[in-house]
Order: C-alpha cells, then structure tokens, then sequence
C-alpha cells in the first residue's frame, strides 16, 4: 500500500486548477521544471539556515505537499492537453529525482544527523524509481508500488520538517527514521522488479 493510491482524488480536486493553467498557455514541462528548481532553492536555504531558525524546517512539508501538487498538475496537462513529448519524459523522471535527493539532503545540516544514512536514502530512493522506470523497458508498466514510494517519502520528510520546527524530534531518532526509510525504499525496489517481471510475463502469455 501506498499514498501514491490516493492520486486519482487529488488529481480530481486540482483539475479545476490544470484547466485554467492550460489556458494561460502554461505547459508541462515549464511545470516540471519549476518545480525542480524551487525545490533546489528550498533544500538549499533548509540546509543553510534551518539549524539556526528551525521554524525555516516548515518549509519541507509546505513545499513537500505543494510539490506533490505540481506533479501531478504537470502530468495531467501533459495526459488531457495533449502535451506529452519525450521530452517531457525525460524531464518528469530526472527532474524529481534531483529534486527529491536535494531535499532529503538539507536535512545534512541537523546537529547529529549522519550523513550516511541520507546519502543511503538518496542513494535507495533514486534506484528504486529507476526500477519503476524500467518496468516500460520490459513490456509492464511505469511502476509506482510502495512501500517507499516518492509520495510515502514526501509525507515522511515532511513530518520530520514538523517536528524539527517545534524541536520534537531529536536526531538520533531522525537517524533511525531515514534508515527505515533507505530500508523500505529498497523493499519497494525489489517489489517494483517483481511486480514489473510478473505484469511483463502476464502480457508476453496473453500475446
């Protein structure tokens, strides 16, 4: 199981929303982008300043939910509007992936965190959207399964961001939370390649 179940809702609530972008000419990837690019400058002003104005750590669930928004914002007007391209492709799987890693990695600046581990959760987290990825390469489909998924490792980091503001959450207990999550992230990659083996030979057998 996993948020990403609940992306059908959400996507009904902002339609409204995508349609009257679609007619202010805004277009997927200048979406896609955008996004990548605030959440490089939200990462990079968490880990500079957030340890010294720890209510700056509310910016990583702010951003996390309003992110999770745009890609699905930029999905829908690249789907209903006619504006897939390959492009566009390449943008959507590279795009959050550096995106993701930079702001798991602002977190690098809590006194007492270990490195390690968050360079292991960029490290687990990048690799198993690559095997989602590479379900189209054999026949299945893009595969999102949890348990780690990206929407599951939004809202994890973004409750960090919560408690880190209000000082509730000591670093050695950080450390054990994004060891789960490097952890559960590569569950779900094996999980992704299973599932994507299993669709692929379930098509080969009906073709």
């Amino acid at each position: 199981m996993s948020i990403y179940a609940l992306k059908g809702r959400f996507q009904n609530l902002l339609r409204p929303v995508v349609g009257a972008l679609y007619r202010a000419g805004v277009s997927a990837n200048s979406v896609t982008v955008a996004a990548a690019l605030v959440s490089l400058l939200v990462a990079a002003l968490v880990w500079r300043y957030a340890p010294s104005q720890p209510l700056l750590y509310l910016a990583l669930p702010l951003w996390m939910l309003l992110r999770m928004a745009l890609n699905a914002v930029d999905g829908m007007l690249a789907r209903e509007f006619g504006q897939q391209s390959a492009l566009g492709a390449y943008l959507n799987e590279l795009c959050d992936v550096v995106a993701d890693a930079a702001l798991y990695l602002s977190l690098l600046s809590v006194p007492g965190a270990q490195a390690a581990w968050l360079w292991l959760l960029a490290w687990a987290a990048a690799v198993s959207e690559y095997a989602g990825v590479l379900g189209l390469m054999v026949g299945a489909s893009r595969r999102y399964d949890g348990p780690m998924g990206k929407s599951d490792r939004a809202f994890v980091i973004g409750l960090a961001g919560v408690l880190l503001a209000g000082s509730w959450l000591a670093a050695s207990v950080l450390n054990v939370v994004v060891a789960a999550m490097a952890g559960l992230c590569l569950w779900t990659l094996v999980k992704r390649v299973r599932l994507g083996l299993a669709e692929a030979a379930a098509g080969a057998g009906q073709g």
